[in-house]
């Protein structure tokens, strides 16, 4: 392989197994949409089927799309899906019909559901209602909840409610939250005075599941740190102390290899553009691996990269295929050593966090921007 992306199964499970004990009374769904941020959907959804059997009853997937649920079930993944996103009218019946869950927010959704059971479809359909308590995207706002929720047609089953929080990662103050979480609070106690219950109720992504327990109800929706990243500084910050015992390890490296070393004169430019000239004479590395691959073409003349355990900078424009690093102090260098993006090598390391903050963006556009093309290896 050319360049490829490793996926630590062990340093996944750890992750895992670090939620399971920190909500022991409620459901994981394991959030695997967008190419399970980036780590590849079939991967990482097979290492977790096949983890230890005592957790499967409180395991579940969560995904943006009903493609995304139709390859986990064409891929043989037995464990609840649910769509976290929006499933177009005419290919409801073929979600019901692979037992994929729905998350439901249109009165047009209810109606297609309606004809569908009028068909005598034999599926059981299972639909989670999404409140907006603040984030202004998906869902019900409030006041508006008890007649959707009472339109529900008869033989689809209402099996959860949820909301999304639209400010507890990037901030330390959590005011807004609280009052998004007491906000769907009161939906609940609403729902219950009109003799209403919801067996499923979930709010917690990563960040709220780690700092407040309130969060977790009876489900917790995992999404980046189940990949071993911190929601963000802010939320690390936050959780203080708990850090301490809370460990989180990144499962993604991304790996090449040294394509071609060559020496320059000083006062040379290197890429497109001219943007950079190298200031001493200098002894270059091409790395095939460019913007199409997912490396980030704001990386240029910023970017580093590790081989033979040493920093390497980036020198000119990141091109659409490759990319140029100045080895002159890494003499060792040879022809197809392996160059690490993402990952360890020997004691340096390079984070997703690192290559994100550089580039101006953050950890989950980074992942997720990831080429889906690139092959995936377990290790």
């Amino acid at each position: 392989m050319r360049t490829w992306i490793e996926i630590d199964q062990q340093a996944l499970l750890h992750n895992l197994e670090q939620f399971l004990l920190l909500a022991p009374a409620s459901r994981i769904m394991c959030v695997v949409k967008s190419n399970a941020y980036g780590h590849g959907l079939r991967e990482i959804a097979s290492i977790l089927q096949h983890a230890s059997p005592y957790t499967h009853h409180r395991l579940w997937f969560g995904v943006d799309s009903i493609d995304e649920a139709v390859a986990l079930r064409e891929q043989g993944i037995t464990l609840p899906v649910l769509t976290l996103g929006y499933v177009p009218l005419d290919r409801l019946a073929e979600a019901v019909a692979r037992d994929i869950r729905l998350t439901v927010y249109n009165p047009e959704t209810l109606q297609s559901l309606s004809n569908l059971k009028l068909q005598n479809l034999s599926s059981a359909i299972r639909v989670h209602v999404k409140v907006d308590t603040g984030a202004s995207r998906q869902g019900i706002l409030p006041q508006q909840l008890l007649d959707f929720i009472r339109a529900i047609p008869p033989g689809v089953e209402l099996e959860g409610l949820c909301t999304h929080f639209a400010n507890i990662e990037d901030t330390t103050d959590h005011s807004y939250a609280r009052l998004q979480l007491e906000r769907f609070q009161k939906a609940i106690a609403d729902l219950e005075a009109a003799g209403i219950s919801v067996p499923i109720k979930h709010t917690a992504c990563s960040a709220a599941a780690v700092l407040f327990p309130e969060t977790h109800f009876d489900m917790v929706r995992l999404g980046i740190s189940l990949y071993g990243i911190w929601s963000s500084k802010e939320t690390l910050v936050s959780a203080g102390s708990r850090s301490d015992n809370f460990t989180l390890r990144p499962v993604l490296s991304w790996k090449t290899r040294v394509a071609q070393l060559k020496t320059i004169p000083a006062g040379t430019p290197v890429s497109y553009g001219l943007t950079e000239r190298v200031s001493r004479e200098s002894r270059m590395a091409v790395i095939p691996v460019g913007y199409f691959d997912g490396f980030d073409r704001r990386l240029s003349s910023i970017g580093n990269v590790l081989i033979r355990g040493k920093r390497a900078k980036i020198v000119g424009r990141v091109c659409m295929n490759m990319m140029m690093a100045d080895v002159t102090d890494i003499p060792e260098a040879a022809l197809e050593d392996e160059v690490i993006f993402i990952g360890k090598q020997g004691n340096e390391q390079i984070s997703a966090d690192e290559v994100a903050q550089k580039s101006g963006t953050i950890a989950y556009e980074l992942l997720a921007r990831l080429n889906p093309l690139l092959p995936r290896i377990v290790v």
